[in-house]
């Protein structure tokens, strides 16, 4: 056996470099390269093997370990799940940071690959810089607070390990029903370490990524289910968009006449303009699908989790008598709702399914037609909000000195409505945007329209904020000639905005699109409308007579911070200004911010939703006693697993 004798960390970065998926015939290499923050716990270990010889192997350098995992799992989300980069970082606080990736990853099932650094796996230089200790088991290290978030998890203590290690992470990583975080925990003196290893473990390995269908059984099951149906609606998930199955399901419904409700995952996976389309649908979804949904016999979700989001809690499906059919790789996800499921890949199962339904079609007559129009209606409405005599806020304002103040402080008009269908009709149509928490995914779900597929990246599993600026970076590297789109928040910004460097570094473009109402607007309509007071989420200084921070409202030009950085800025408070600015940064090759001052509350509203939080059971506020009393009512109306 021909073998050569390299250091653990070598032999990593070789083993990274030779691997390749196969999908529908089309080979692809598989790991694009490596994002870093060096530390002492790598530098001198994988850093000396990237240094040294990395292959292919792409270098990126992270300014902060969360966020380059971000970016990593942008740009495998991008690249619908066919291409990764992997995430180095020292132990201690570098590893912790990338936690919180892990858990995002591994919720909406892409693909992230980690190599943390770990203590020694000797033990003699203990404790080493940044180690925490327990003196209850030596062997629990920062690195093992990675087991709960990923899908598969492993520590390299000797260098012969790593063979195995990498083997399974890759197995996990490829698997369309497995996948998300991978961790492997790389002790820094066995980074370092050599061994004989094997030649054949750095041949080109080819990861083929299949497509099983469903059982025969199960098709059968699901015919008989939807042949009774009179109105079922279908539910587009994630894995309609990783199948590529879009245009598939699109015929599908064409063919047997039946609605389509986006879940946030699913959404761009079909155009908007398709008839049988209805957009978002649930907790953040419109009038036209929340209205189909609540009468529909049948929910046939395809790739989706059924999260609280997409079911508004299980209580959006209002039809008594509801019954759910699922397609998912996975038989976690296919088992959800009590459905009866089909267990196989989102295009090979649908062709099957077809085939055995016939000529079976629906009752639907106009009612589709119907919702979608009164939505356009609403659309209308909505892009045509401004402040000025009369104006009254789209969300309920129980403290309406905040719309007012903010006026005041800023001189803005705009609400965040009206900026989001401007700015559809200005930017192109294959453009791509990127988000993740607060009230903007919302309106997004609802109101953003594309006919381009893959050109919505929500992350709204895990509503991590701080992954839209790291995101769009992301999906800019998988896609350099289009322009990308972050659709931020003020508070998502000042949570993780670091990698507006890298891009600068990088020499790539991204549109930062700063949507600042001086708090974190989403979670205080959520206290505000359960009867609580607006606590700790306006952006107020404490108030020196009260003690509180029920102070003035705080106002930041991030635009000035963005400058700083190198990017092109500019600060819209009217929608002229944020036209024009939209306008003239599509000239720009440089990165931009958009700070776009919006007025609070001036986000869609729930369109007949409702989303399950724990409300005070004894609270003095008459509105929290009206918030408990309606949850106890909507419990009741609620489907019970």
């Amino acid at each position: 056996m021909a073998t050569t004798r390299m250091t653990t960390s070598q032999a990593l970065v070789k083993f990274l470099d030779n691997q390749y998926v196969s999908f529908d015939g089309v080979e692809t290499k598989f790991v694009e390269g490596v994002f870093t923050v060096f530390g002492h716990g790598c530098v001198v270990g994988i850093g000396q093997a990237l240094d040294e010889d990395p292959g292919q192997l792409k270098v990126f350098m992270g300014k902060n370990e969360q966020g380059m995992a971000h970016v990593a799992t942008s740009f495998a989300k991008q690249n619908n799940r066919r291409k990764i980069i992997a995430c180095v970082s020292s132990i201690g606080p570098g590893a912790a940071n990338m936690v919180t990736a892990a858990g995002l990853a591994t919720v909406i099932n892409v693909p992230l690959l980690l190599f943390p650094g770990d203590t020694f796996a000797t033990r003699q230089p203990d404790p080493v810089l940044q180690q925490v200790e327990q003196p209850t088991n030596l062997t629990v290290t920062t690195n093992d607070a990675f087991r709960a978030v990923c899908r598969y998890w492993d520590r390299v203590s000797r260098p012969e390990q790593l063979m195995t290690a990498l083997i399974n992470a890759m197995r996990v990583l490829t698997d369309p029903a497995q996948t998300g975080a991978v961790c492997v925990a790389m002790p820094q003196d066995v980074q370092g370490e050599a061994w004989d290893f094997p030649d054949y473990f750095f041949k080109k390995r080819v990861h083929r990524i299949t497509r099983p269908a469903a059982v025969d059984e199960e098709i059968a099951d699901a015919v008989k289910v939807i042949r009774a149906a009179k109105h079922p609606m279908v539910v587009i998930g994630g894995g309609v968009r990783y199948s590529e199955a879009g245009q598939e399901l699109a015929a599908f419904c064409e063919k047997h006449n039946i609605p389509m409700g986006e879940s946030q995952a699913g959404k761009s996976a079909i155009r908007t303009s398709h008839p049988l389309n209805l957009g978002g649908v649930g907790t953040t979804g419109n009038s036209a699908a929340n209205a189909i949904a609540a009468m529909a016999d049948v929910i046939i979700g395809v790739g989706t989790r059924f999260s609280d989001f997409t079911t508004a809690s299980k209580t959006i499906y209002a039809n008594p008598d509801v019954k759910f059919v699922t397609i998912n790789v996975h038989p976690f996800h296919a088992e959800k709702m009590d459905a009866v499921r089909m267990v196989g890949d989102a295009k090979a199962t649908l062709a099957k399914l077809d085939a055995a339904l016939g000529e079976y079609k629906t009752a639907f007559a106009g009612e589709i037609a119907d919702a979608k129009a009164g939505w356009a209606k609403e659309m209308d409405r909505l892009g045509k909000i401004q402040y000025g005599p009369g104006y009254q806020p789209e969300v309920e304002d129980r403290d309406p000195r905040t719309v007012e103040e903010f006026h005041k402080l800023t001189g803005t008009t705009l609400t965040e409505t009206a900026a989001l269908v401007s700015m559809r009709k200005i930017i192109p149509a294959d453009a791509i945007i990127v988000g993740a928490a607060g009230a903007l995914p919302g309106d997004l779900q609802r109101m953003w329209e594309t006919d381009v597929r893959d050109t919505y990246n929500m992350e709204y599993g895990y509503s991590c904020m701080g992954y839209e600026i790291a995101g769009t970076l992301g999906s800019k590297l998988a896609c350099p000639d289009r322009e990308v789109y972050a659709m931020c928040g003020d508070g998502s910004f000042l949570m993780l905005h670091s990698e507006m460097v890298t891009a600068v570094q990088e020499g790539v473009k991204i549109n930062v699109m700063l949507f600042d109402n001086s708090g974190f607007g989403c979670i205080n309509n959520l206290q505000m409308g359960k009867g609580i007071g607006s606590l700790a989420t306006e952006f107020r200084k404490r108030n020196p007579k009260s003690g509180k921070l029920d102070g003035d409202l705080m106002t930041i030009d991030f635009a000035k911070v963005a400058e700083g950085y190198g990017y092109k800025t500019y600060t819209a408070k009217t929608l002229e200004e944020f036209e024009a600015a939209l306008k003239d940064s599509l000239k720009e090759t440089r990165p931009v911010l958009i700070d776009t001052k919006v007025l609070p509350k001036s986000m869609t509203h729930d369109y007949d939703s409702w989303w399950h939080v724990g409300c005070a059971e004894v609270t003095k506020s008459e509105k929290g006693k009206e918030a408990y009393k309606d949850k106890v009512e909507m419990l009741k109306k609620a489907r019970i697993y």
